[in-house]
């Protein structure tokens, strides 16, 4: 489990000082992680990816993900990342699949290309809209309208292995709770063993999500995904288009600071650190960093959580 079942009552403070070295007490032997890397577009890319792939081994992490560009337009160098991945290193690799620009003959093709590779584990994706997030969503013809049905065609596939997503402040597109935990169910229902979160900033936000599905009979692993990209002007575009708040003091540490990219990256690593402790000591077990393909500021945060080279836990 990634956190323990139990309600806590929500604070709007930050952290009280000293709260990253709590974190890191005792060491990080009950701490899981996971990273999420997109598939290179240049050599270079590739380089810098799989140096980051390799510096990030050393964590022992329960998993890795690769993710699928809109439509499937990085189909084959998810697929060529992933099977380098689980052919070439220890660990363990999961690929995102969406229902976007494939039938479901096709996403079934490239689900049995992964586990005859060795893959054992996808993160099943509905996909954002062709026209991009706010233009209205349309199934492919023949394809997988919904996340549930994706995840049940995979299960019918294989005995795949499946996380799926989750939304602390809504998906765009849901009603209301009601209707967001719903959706949730009906993939955990196809077969889910696992939710990904989007990104966050503020602990409560997640404790509060945590307990809204507790309420409503949700009990699979929900693990916090913790953004870490330093190009605050990016991560306000995203979090906009994801209907997103950015609270104050947020954009308070990183406005003036458009030309400032080394204190940029320090307080990306503080700020994420921060987060981490403070989820954590709220009894989360489990965090999946955005790593954007680069390693050190998820390394970073790793050693503050006591993770360190050759850690060691049992899998979840």
């Amino acid at each position: 489990m990634i956190i323990e079942e139990t309600r806590h009552e929500a604070s709007e403070h930050r952290a009280a000082p000293g709260s990253l070295a709590r974190a890191s007490a005792g060491g990080g032997k009950d701490v899981h992680i996971s990273f999420e890397f997109f598939p290179p577009k240049t050599k270079k890319m590739g380089d810098t990816l799989w140096a980051s792939i390799k510096k990030l081994e050393a964590l022992n992490p329960d998993f890795v993900s690769v993710t699928y560009g809109a439509g499937g337009s990085t189909r084959e160098r998810t697929h060529q990342t992933v099977a380098r991945i689980a052919a070439e290193t220890s660990l363990k690799a999961a690929a995102h699949l969406t229902c976007v620009g494939a039938d479901k003959r096709e996403i079934d093709e490239i689900a049995r290309a992964y586990w005859q590779a060795g893959v054992r584990h996808i993160v099943a994706l509905r996909g954002d809209p062709v026209g991009g997030l706010g233009s209205p969503y349309v199934a492919v013809e023949n394809g997988y309208a919904y996340g549930s049905d994706l995840v049940a065609g995979l299960k019918n596939v294989a005995d795949l292995d499946i996380s799926v997503s989750a939304y602390p402040e809504l998906h765009p597109e849901s009603l209301n709770w009601d209707d967001e935990l719903d959706n949730l169910k009906r993939k955990i229902d196809a077969g889910a063993s696992r939710a990904i979160t989007q990104f966050f900033f503020s602990a409560d936000t997640f404790v509060r999500y945590q307990d809204k599905a507790l309420d409503a009979g949700i009990t699979i692993p929900i693990i916090p995904g913790l953004m870490l990209q330093p190009n605050y002007r990016g991560l306000k575009r995203i979090a906009k288009l994801c209907y997103m708040s950015v609270p104050d003091w947020y954009h308070e540490l990183f406005e003036p600071l458009d030309d400032d990219p080394k204190t940029r990256l320090l307080l990306t690593a503080s700020t994420a650190a921060d987060l981490a402790a403070q989820l954590r000591a709220k009894g989360v077990k489990h965090f999946h960093f955005y790593t954007l393909n680069k390693a050190d500021l998820a390394y970073t945060t790793c050693q503050i959580l006591g993770v360190k080279p050759g850690h060691l836990t049992a899998k979840v």
